[in-house]
């Protein structure tokens, strides 16, 4: 018996080898499949899946043999990766000075034919072998070894696939690590610059009650411009901390009364005298939950009195329920929504053309109905451009 010798570059075959991450893996049917039908075409009884690792070879599918893995030193797919270009193949084994006295020749699996296909890395380094293996002399017609080529390059295409999928849930993971940190920044940052806006708007407030009349009309707009703003900016850093806490919140579910909800919401927000609404369909059990449809509603109303001016906000909620899910129509009778900001609508900061909102609300709304495995969409009403129409669509958690 003659062992194979390493490949050149079999430092670098290796690293390459690991990225796969394949070598004692679990059995996967796709490969199983392709061994199975490179038996049937070579007509032999065994064919197998070989990685090829520092010590051993692995069999990644192992059709007509019980074994999982051998020596390398014993392996005719070692001798097989050491020409990465063609088909290895020794038709009768016992009269191979490499393998005439090889324990896996002389014992069980009894290999006296044996072909193998390389398996080539998307860089060129081959990672093993398809091989097909008879316990007597044999021999492999054109078609049969034309089709264990294209075999070997669907069991790369599978391992390639693997590589890929692999890589895919690494970045995914480092994501969302990202962005969890990034939530923890930002929630960090509006929590501690929510402390002095706020005694800044407290002090504006104060000296507008106490002192206005003492300053003269310069100093009264002045006086005014820092209420404003400081308004805002707590406005602001009040939407960004809910942001964060709502996307991020652990998800309860839990039965209740749609409708009763909605009016808990105008009554907690002292909302009775400033808006309107009219239901259709709400008066029922849902089961989601209810501390996502307070924020989702709340911030749909709060939007809709914002921006309906000095009249009183008329808003529409209609449902419906379907098989899997919730469809609820919400409109309102404000200003309505610029054409050219229509498809910003639940973009973050995006405030559509007005000075006094924050964009926060609408996307906080759409990231929570993400969380859900909703989604909101913003549709065009037909009344003339006035006021907004968004359609909800929220499944039902029936467990």
């Amino acid at each position: 018996m003659i062992p194979a010798d390493l490949p050149l570059n079999e430092a670098e075959r290796l690293k390459v080898l690991n990225t796969y991450d394949v070598l004692d893996s679990l059995p996967e049917e796709d490969y199983d499949g392709i061994t199975a039908i490179a038996a049937s075409i070579c007509g032999t009884p065994i064919a197998l899946v070989s990685i090829i690792g520092k010590n051993k070879q692995w069999f990644k599918s192992h059709h007509g043999l019980a074994a999982k893995e051998t020596p390398r030193e014993f392996s005719f797919c070692a001798h097989s990766i050491l020409n990465t270009d063609e088909l290895f193949i020794i038709n009768d084994a016992t009269k191979d000075d490499r393998f005439a006295n090889n324990p896996l020749t002389i014992g069980a699996p009894n290999v006296v034919f044996y072909a193998g296909a390389p398996l080539n890395s998307s860089e060129g380094f081959p990672l093993g072998t398809l091989c097909v293996i008879d316990n007597k002399p044999n021999a492999l017609n054109k078609r049969q070894q034309q089709s264990l080529k294209l075999l070997a390059k669907q069991v790369v295409n599978l391992l390639e696939l693997r590589k890929k999928n692999k890589e895919l849930l690494k970045s995914s993971e480092e994501v969302h690590r990202l962005n969890s940190q990034l939530n923890e920044f930002s929630y960090r940052l509006s929590h501690d610059i929510k402390t002095p806006i706020s005694g800044i708007k407290y002090l504006s407030e104060v000296i507008q009650m106490d002192y206005a009349n003492k300053l003269d009309e310069e100093g009264r707009v002045l006086l005014n411009l820092i209420s404003s703003r400081s308004s805002y900016l707590f406005s602001l850093v009040e939407g960004m901390l809910n942001f964060t806490k709502v996307t991020n919140a652990k998800i309860i579910f839990e039965s209740f009364n749609f409708e009763e909800l909605l009016e808990r919401i105008k009554v907690s927000c002292r909302w009775e005298d400033t808006c309107e609404t009219n239901y259709v369909g709400c008066n029922v059990l849902v089961k989601q939950s209810q501390v996502a449809f307070i924020q989702v509603f709340q911030n749909l109303f709060s939007n809709s009195i914002k921006f309906v001016g000095s009249a009183k906000a008329i808003i529409s909620i209609s449902l419906e329920i379907d098989s899997v899910s919730y469809k609820i129509i919400y409109k309102d009778n404000g200003f309505g929504i610029d054409k050219k900001y229509h498809k910003k609508v639940f973009d973050l900061f995006e405030t559509l053309g007005s000075k006094n909102g924050t964009g926060i609300g609408l996307p906080t709304v759409s990231a929570i109905l993400k969380r859900l495995g909703g989604s909101i969409q913003f549709q065009e009403t037909k009344e003339n451009g006035t006021g907004v129409l968004f359609s909800l669509t929220i499944p039902i958690i029936k467990n």
